[in-house]
């Protein structure tokens, strides 16, 4: 029997109910597929069933790897490497859509990173993405509420996102202490264009450092007391993060490069 190990975050999806749920969110067929951490193969073999065109796997755990390539033969394409230090552009020529019950210590990580990276075109064309209940409601988070910040913002810069539905600690093997949320991310065809998102992390970080406190010390700091872009964006700088919207954070962001530019 394969134990997962704590030090990569492995639980394991046991729940047929919810792997069929999975695998019923988008269209399968005939599409290239990307898992990530396909562990044991539990949603490998519903993926599968749904006559994928091409699946491509990733999975850090090189003894998994190798139980995959045994069960699964020619079925699929398997990369036994870490997501965090892989080309996702690269796999396929054909926009993926993506399947992950991903690690829960660097699932912010990756998902940041993905929409850090992206250039001016979109390598996947859906994500379907579990995450911990606690980020995935950061995620989906609105503004004016206790659970909007970065994470929320930088998401919604570029995708569109809806929860499919919560999952319980049963459902898994090993059964964790929290419960789990199943995220479906849609890619926007409209969007404040960035000359580098990187900013948009940094001004979220900035902002976000106090969330408790009004937005007039950040403000201050990352456009010197620049009474010009407050006045041009309406900004009451007695506010806090949370009481600004998405779109003024992106805003802002392209007024801090043009300063900077």
């Amino acid at each position: 029997m394969i134990k997962a190990k704590k030090s990569l975050g492995q639980n394991f999806l046991i729940d047929k109910n919810i792997l069929e749920k999975i695998v019923n969110t988008t269209s399968i067929e005939g599409k290239n597929i990307l898992e990530i951490g396909p562990g044991t193969g539990n949603l490998t073999s519903f993926i599968l069933e749904k006559k994928p065109q091409k699946l491509f796997v990733v999975e850090k755990d090189s003894y998994l790897a190798e139980a995959l390539k045994d069960k699964y033969r020619d079925n699929l394409i398997i990369y036994n490497k870490d997501i965090l230090e892989m080309e996702e552009a690269s796999i396929s020529n054909e926009k993926l859509t993506v399947f992950g019950n991903l690690p829960y210590n660097i699932s912010t990580e990756i998902l940041s990173k993905w929409i850090l990276n992206l250039k001016n075109f979109f390598w996947f064309d859906h994500l379907i993405l579990m995450f911990q209940k606690e980020v995935a409601d950061r995620i989906i988070a609105k503004f004016n509420t206790s659970d909007y910040g970065r994470l929320a913002i930088l998401t919604n810069w570029r995708l569109s996102v809806e929860k499919i539905c919560d999952i319980k600690p049963i459902s898994f093997l090993p059964k964790p202490k929290i419960y789990s949320s199943l995220l479906f991310f849609t890619p926007k065809k409209k969007f404040i264009t960035l000359k580098d998102p990187k900013n948009l992390e940094k001004i979220t970080r900035i902002f976000f450092n106090h969330r408790r406190k009004m937005i007039k010390k950040p403000f201050n700091l990352l456009f010197s007391n620049n009474q010009g872009v407050s006045d041009k964006l309406k900004i009451n700088l007695n506010l806090r993060p949370q009481n600004l919207d998405f779109e003024t954070y992106y805003k802002l962001t392209v007024e801090y490069e043009n300063l900077k530019s």
